[in-house]
């Protein structure tokens, strides 16, 4: 078992504040450090020490369970980011994963559980197993676009099926992107994004203000931004 090197490129800055994944003490996208900067070194410097530490808590768990694999770290964004891949030993247990990813949902908690409990600050790492949440992601894109694509030709809102919070996340993101808003609805499980047409606010305006806490785009309405003050994932 090994463990990957830290990318050495500076985090992307993300063009806005997560939507599902954040503490309520997290800055918002206007007052992010730039990279480079004495703040945002001293950021990044956490963040790497968040992914060692959660490289020595799953090395160790796979070691106890003699399970294959090997540790990536990296940092996406704003947060750790850490991924359990195929080692030349032998493939990751897609066991890890789990049905939906439940499994890997409740390991990303344990390993965060695991960082706080060694630095003293709750965790918002991303833990992946076998490039699932990577593929799930390029599925989600797909499916924010159909979703963007058919807001822009019939001009009504449109309602997705209800995913984790995760993947309410990337939709957001991709809705943003495309120019359209969006929000989220219903309570957990069924929790669902609603994509809704552009307004002629200027994009921004409104930022989604304490990140893991709000669950929708910049023009989503406050009452749902307040649902999700507590990170869900």
């Amino acid at each position: 078992m090994s463990v990957g090197p830290m990318s050495t490129d500076e985090p992307e800055q993300d063009a806005t504040v997560a939507s599902d994944e954040v503490t309520t003490d997290e800055v918002d996208e206007g007052n992010t450090a730039a990279p480079g900067s004495a703040r945002g070194g001293g950021r990044r410097r956490m963040l790497e020490r968040e992914g060692e530490v959660a490289a020595d808590f799953l090395e160790t768990l796979l070691d106890i369970a003699d399970l294959d694999g090997d540790i990536d770290l990296d940092i996406d964004g704003d947060r750790a980011a850490v991924a359990v891949v195929d080692s030349d030993e032998g493939r990751v247990p897609r066991r890890l994963v789990g049905q939906d990813g439940k499994v890997l949902e409740a390991l990303q908690e344990l390993t965060r559980l695991a960082v706080q409990s060694a630095t003293g600050d709750r965790s918002r790492l991303m833990l992946d197993v076998a490039g699932h949440r990577a593929a799930r992601r390029a599925e989600l894109v797909e499916v924010a676009r159909a979703a963007i694509a058919s807001v822009k030709e019939s001009g009504e809102s449109y309602d997705l099926e209800p995913m984790t919070a995760f993947e309410r996340k990337v939709v957001h993101d991709e809705v943003l992107a495309g120019g359209l808003a969006s929000d989220s609805s219903g309570t957990e499980p069924r929790r669902f994004v609603v994509v809704h047409p552009a307004t002629g606010d200027e994009p921004g305006t409104e930022k989604e203000a304490t990140e893991s806490g709000s669950d929708a785009s910049p023009s989503a309405p406050a009452a749902s931004i307040a649902e999700e003050s507590v990170d869900p994932a």
